[in-house]
């Protein structure tokens, strides 16, 4: 079993900020756990910018005290990678890690480890698709959070790699990652915390004006109707229970509006239109004192989504943590979380026919730009429907029963121990990485064709016909009239891109050579210096030249 585990995080710095989405939760709370439950003797954190570990271990700890040893570094430091055995990100995109992996190191090194939040984005299907034609090797994987995911996404590379094959006529198949099926979790502990509280769920139900026997039914997340879900289905569904049953219903949507000035007025319109008798409220999702109390003060968890855009559902497991039964579209990882009649129940969903040839014209006009993603996703959401009538007999069985509703809110707690809570899954990811370590282990080595992306290379070498000619050991070099080898930088964009030059002490010393007639080529002045210096002299002749301090002509 590995000790160490490397995670690329892009951005560096740990949070969720406003107006987040369900994948910043789903990451965040994955590297938490990760520290908490892992049993890692060091996690190092790779990023894109330069950040301090001040500015990211409170963020992975929560002031907790820790065991693991946390470290941050550039992505670039790729032995970080190879030291921990596997490079984990939160994203599904490997084929530019498994070039760097090849360039830096070897394909063997390390297991690249990528994870999948949602398949529906036609450019996410194509960075998916791109994994197929980069250096990915079997011990490398996609962690599928549902079995529609992992379905799907075995037939997209199964139909990719037979059109790469027929393309190209070799026929043959092209290596994908392994697609295991690992949940995403909860912190069961947390939510169950947030669920129980009286006195909240009191002060909740009060604020919002419910009477002792009035009956909550909650919706947590964006409201998107083109992303997430269209709402009319809820709102005819909970209207339907509340006639069905009598009873005076509430229905809370905590969340946020990608434009709250345009698209919360298009909610409040659906739901006079379709829940007049229903009182309607909208909290905001944003806060967390808010959203806490909704779980508190809650009785029935509603969430039908309708979206291709969904591949998990965060909030359906927090439902459960919370103790609340769930009321659920029949839809992609929905299916997998909640098991029907047990912890709540699905909703039957009608998708279009697959030889519908309106879906062709929904793609070809997203692909060439003439909708935008949210426009795609949205009409295919609005051509998806939920039985309306059998949610609302569900929400109505559930209105009508507390005792219902007390056993359900009891097994989805009991589905979150055993199945869905982080150190649950946490070692499930631990299984996956000493089985990735296993099968890199028993590999050959992989002689790669090529070392460095052969579009994605060094410009220096992708450009070298540009120039007239190109710096070379034998280049004659001299130190032109009048240079000023202490002088050097003399305005702000002399200092451009100093970073990947010699220093300013060993450009002097180079002048110096020259002056002196100690060197008179490239390779005279390189052979005087350390053979690690050597790229970084190069680009300091030539920065120099371009300066007019060496001519070498």
């Amino acid at each position: 079993m590995s000790s160490r585990l490397a995670i690329f995080h892009p951005a560096g710095k740990l949070g969720l900020g406003q107006n987040f989405f369900g994948k910043d939760v789903a990451n965040l709370d994955l590297y938490r756990a990760l520290v908490a439950h892992g049993g890692f003797e060091a996690i190092d954190i790779l990023t894109l910018v330069q950040v301090g570990l001040d500015q990211v271990a409170p963020a992975l700890t929560q002031g907790r005290p820790t065991t693991t040893k946390l470290g941050i570094d550039s992505i670039l430091a790729t032995q970080r990678a190879v030291a921990a055995g596997a490079l984990l990100r939160g994203q599904p995109d490997l084929a530019d890690l498994a070039w760097l992996r090849r360039q830096n190191a070897s394909d063997r090194a390390y297991s690249l480890v990528g994870l999948i939040h949602t398949i529906a984005p036609p450019a996410s299907r194509m960075s998916l698709a791109l994994n197929q034609l980069a250096p990915i090797q079997p011990w490398d994987a996609l962690i599928c959070t549902s079995p529609a995911v992992q379905d799907a996404l075995t037939e997209m590379f199964e139909a990719w790699g037979d059109y790469l094959g027929h393309r190209f006529g070799d026929g043959g198949r092209r290596a994908i990652p392994k697609l295991p099926l690992v949940p995403l979790g909860v912190d069961g502990a947390r939510f169950h915390a947030l669920g129980d509280r009286p006195e909240v769920r009191a002060r909740m139900r009060r604020e919002l004006g419910l009477g002792e026997d009035d009956v909550l039914v909650l919706w947590v997340g964006r409201l998107s109707f083109f992303e997430k879900a269209f709402p009319q289905p809820m709102f005819a569904a909970v209207e339907e229970a509340a006639r069905a049953t009598g009873k005076k219903i509430h229905f809370a949507l905590a969340g946020w509006f990608p434009n709250e000035p345009l698209h919360k007025p298009l909610y409040e319109k659906a739901a006079r239109a379709y829940a007049p008798s229903v009182t309607t409220h909208f909290l905001d999702g944003n806060d967390p004192e808010v959203v806490g109390g909704a779980w508190a003060g809650g009785d029935i968890f509603l969430s039908l989504v309708d979206n291709i855009q969904e591949t998990f559902g965060i909030t359906p497991i927090e439902a459960m943590a919370a103790g609340l039964p769930v009321v659920v579209s029949d839809w992609d990882g929905y299916r997998y979380t909640v098991r029907d009649g047990q912890e709540g129940f699905l909703i039957p969903t009608l998708g279009a026919p697959p030889a519908n040839g309106q879906g062709l014209g929904l793609a070809a006009r997203h692909a060439v730009g003439m909708d935008a993603y949210q426009h795609y996703v949205g009409a295919v959401a609005q051509h998806t429907a939920v039985h309306v009538g059998r949610a609302a007999h569900a929400l109505a069985a559930l209105i009508a029963d507390p005792a219902l509703r007390a056993r359900m809110g009891a097994a989805g707690r009991e589905r979150i121990r055993t199945t869905f809570d982080w150190p649950v899954v946490v070692g499930e990811i631990r299984a996956l990485l000493d089985e990735l370590a296993a099968i890199r282990a028993a590999a050959g080595d992989v002689e790669p064709s090529h070392r460095v992306h052969p579009v994605k290379g060094n410009p220096f070498a992708d450009f070298a016909g540009f120039a007239t000619q190109i710096l070379a050991p034998e280049t004659p070099l001299t130190l032109r009239p009048g240079a000023d080898p202490a002088n050097l930088v003399r305005t702000d964009l002399d200092s451009h891109a100093s970073v990947w030059r010699a220093s300013p002490a060993e450009c002097a010393q180079i002048c110096g050579l020259l002056a002196n007639d100690q060197a008179a080529t490239v390779g005279d002045v390189l052979a005087l210096f350390p053979p690690a210096r050597g790229a970084a002299l190069e680009l300091a002749i030539v920065w120099m030249a371009k300066l007019g301090v060496i001519d070498w002509l």
